[in-house]
């Protein structure tokens, strides 16, 4: 054995074992406090992202996904005076925090030039233990004053169901106007009226789901929020729609609706329960693919005069009429039938009812094979449950031109076209849209730049009759 080996112990064990441990503290030590050094720092965000600040309320929200918020402050400075939103401390790490800034609730806020400062710090112990802090300024101008209104040429009667149309002025800071009515909203046009670029014209709807009771109201909202309402007065003419009721049967059932859902086992359920699921879900599914195609439609009027109904056809189905289906003798659904049925003969050549430019053509569900129309200023025509399409999205399209041919696609129960008009989104009479009277007294006086007054007094002239001499 060698003398040196036998004369000393060995400690190199001992001492590997005190730096694994060390080493291990240190790992797990850190593993414990690692998190407690994050470095992202809270984040901010203001809703809307405005540079005004006016009634509508501003919404702060501040988030932190780390360790937790710490402190939020929040001031904001107009005209020397600093107003204090917010200054808290949080006991508790805190992930998330709303604050609202209302202009009407602070106390002597005058109008002008601001600046709003948030800051927030998290609980992390980064930067020495005083955490991460994010700050926030953002320059602001306040701005407590509605835009204006002013009606130029309104419309004093509406049918049920119809369309309106109305002149007006709004002020020059005025972002978005238009006609509300329930919860749907008709956007304004600038630049459509004859030599009067700054004023808008609209064309809306009193919807037949919204109330008779129900009024419109011409609003106007600027960049802070502040909005301007004016009530239109107008007298609702009553449209009697119909109430129907249809038989299912069988054959129907099995040929024409299940069919429709592409799910197989869905297919498979009891006929009642098919049907109902077509004529809800489905449905619901295809009218709301219609309504935001026909809310995006061009500036500029692509229509002009009347709309022309489908050649030699007779309406077989009026718009909203409220149709009961009913299955060994019980009604099973409702819907309401929001177009006409027009028929003419079998795969009869569908004719466009006025120019206007492709925005649809193809395949719609319960519609069958559909083309959409669009003529600008938001209104829009569908053709559907086509047997053939023979043009192409994005295609213009003439008065008269061939759309397609007539067919029993979709949920159609013999060939025929279904023909609607449609608003911004809403179903609305197709037959006022064919009345050469109606559009002359109601919307082209009003392109023409004519005021209402001009145009009531030309409505309440009587008409001179012309009559021949006898010879």
């Amino acid at each position: 054995m060698n003398a040196f080996n036998s004369e000393k112990p060995r400690r190199f064990p001992a001492v590997a074992v005190l730096l694994a441990v060390i080493v291990a503290a240190l790992v797990g030590g850190g593993y414990v406090l690692a998190p407690r050094f994050e470095r992202d720092a809270p984040q901010i965000t203001l809703t809307p992202d405005s540079d005004a600040l006016g009634l509508a309320p501003l919404e702060i929200v501040v988030r932190d996904k780390g360790t937790g918020l710490k402190s939020l402050t929040a001031t904001l400075a107009v005209g020397g005076t600093e107003h204090r939103l917010a200054a808290e401390q949080y006991a508790q790490p805190v992930g998330e925090k709303k604050l609202t800034l209302a202009a009407a609730k602070i106390a002597g806020l005058k109008e002008g030039p601001a600046l709003l400062r948030i800051s927030a710090r998290d609980g992390s112990l980064w930067r020495f233990f005083k955490g991460n802090e994010t700050v926030v300024e953002k320059k602001l101008t306040i701005d407590v004053t509605p835009p204006t209104l002013e009606l130029v040429a309104d419309d004093r009667y509406i049918n049920f169901g119809g369309t309106g149309a109305i002149v007006y002025k709004p002020s020059a800071d005025t972002v978005r106007s238009g006609v509300k009515i329930g919860d749907y909203f008709f956007p304004g046009t600038k630049g459509q009226i004859k030599d009067r670029p700054e004023h808008f014209l609209v064309l809306f709807a009193h919807p037949y789901n919204v109330p008779a009771a129900a009024r419109a109201a011409l609003v106007a909202t600027d960049q802070a929020g502040n909005t301007r309402e004016m009530p239109l007065a107008y007298e609702l003419k009553n449209v009697h729609y119909k109430k129907s009721t249809i038989a299912l049967t069988e054959r129907f059932l099995q040929t024409k609706v299940a069919p429709l859902l592409k799910d197989a086992e869905a297919r498979q359920e009891a006929p009642k329960d098919v049907f109902v699921a077509v004529n809800t879900r489905l449905r619901k599914e295809n009218e709301d693919r219609i309504a935001a195609i026909t809310r995006k439609s061009t500036a500029p009027i692509l229509w002009s005069g009347a709309f022309a109904q489908l050649s030699n056809s007779k309406v077989e189905a009026n718009f909203a009429d409220q149709r009961t289906y009913t299955y060994n003798g019980a009604p099973i659904d409702t819907a309401y039938h929001v177009g006409y049925d027009l028929s003419v003969t079998k795969h009869y050549p569908v004719e466009a009812a006025n120019g206007g430019r492709v925005a649809f053509a193809g395949d719609l569900g319960i519609y069958g094979n559909t083309v959409i129309l669009d003529h600008g200023l938001g209104l829009f025509t569908l053709y559907s449950h086509l047997s053939s399409i023979d043009v192409k999205d994005g295609e213009s399209i003439r008065q008269k031109q061939i759309l397609g041919r007539t067919g029993e696609t979709g949920l159609a129960g013999g060939d025929h076209l279904h023909y609607g008009v449609y608003l911004h989104g809403v179903a609305v009479l197709p037959v006022e849209w064919w009345d050469a009277k109606w559009i002359n007294d109601n919307i082209q006086p009003k392109l023409e730049g004519r005021s209402g007054e001009e145009i009531a007094r030309a409505q309440a002239a009587p008409r001179k009759v012309t009559r021949k001499r006898r010879r």
